[in-house]
């Protein structure tokens, strides 16, 4: 008896009907721009079309997302952004009020990844990154906690986002 072998343009077509919504959602949130989330949707899926036959079939909901939030943190990477605001900021400014299991799940992957991330740079860095981006507080507030400057504080909060931007890279595998 043969297996019988999907074609790559028909695996395609059942991807967009399941996820392109998903994935432009995912996109949107992330990125914040309508436009842009729009190309990175179409760039998902070019990337899974051109990876379908290393795909083995397994997960692919998990498989799909990665490859759009690897796009988005891509895009955000090469803006190059003067400021790291943090994810639930990102989301609150950017995002329209609609959440899924989906969404809500990936949210607070990165909100881990970004906790995680702050907790292993060396004191004073990685408490006024947590406070800064985690917690959400601002220089001045962080800086009645501790005592500090608030000039001493903003200094932290740039030299720990340049931190932040690295380790970032590397765990993206982008260095």
């Amino acid at each position: 008896m043969e297996v019988e072998k999907i074609n790559p343009q028909e695996q395609l077509n059942h991807l967009l009907e399941q996820y392109e919504k998903l994935i432009f959602s995912i996109c949107y949130r992330i990125t914040g721009d309508y436009f842009e989330a729009e190309d990175l949707t179409q760039e998902t899926f070019l990337s899974a079309y051109q990876s379908l036959s290393s795909f083995d079939g397994q997960h692919e909901r998990a498989w799909i997302t990665k490859i759009a939030t690897n796009k988005c943190l891509d895009y955000l990477k090469r803006a190059q952004r003067r400021t790291m605001p943090s994810l639930s900021e990102t989301l609150e400014q950017h995002s329209p009020p609609v959440h899924s299991p989906e969404t809500d799940c990936l949210e607070h992957m990165m909100e881990e990844q970004l906790a995680t991330l702050c907790k292993s740079l060396k004191p004073p860095y990685n408490q006024v990154a947590l406070s800064y981006y985690c917690e959400e507080k601002t220089a001045k507030e962080i800086a009645l906690e501790t005592g500090s400057k608030p000039k001493t504080i903003q200094t932290q909060i740039y030299r720990a986002r340049s931190m932040l931007a690295k380790l970032w890279k590397k765990e993206e595998g982008m260095e």
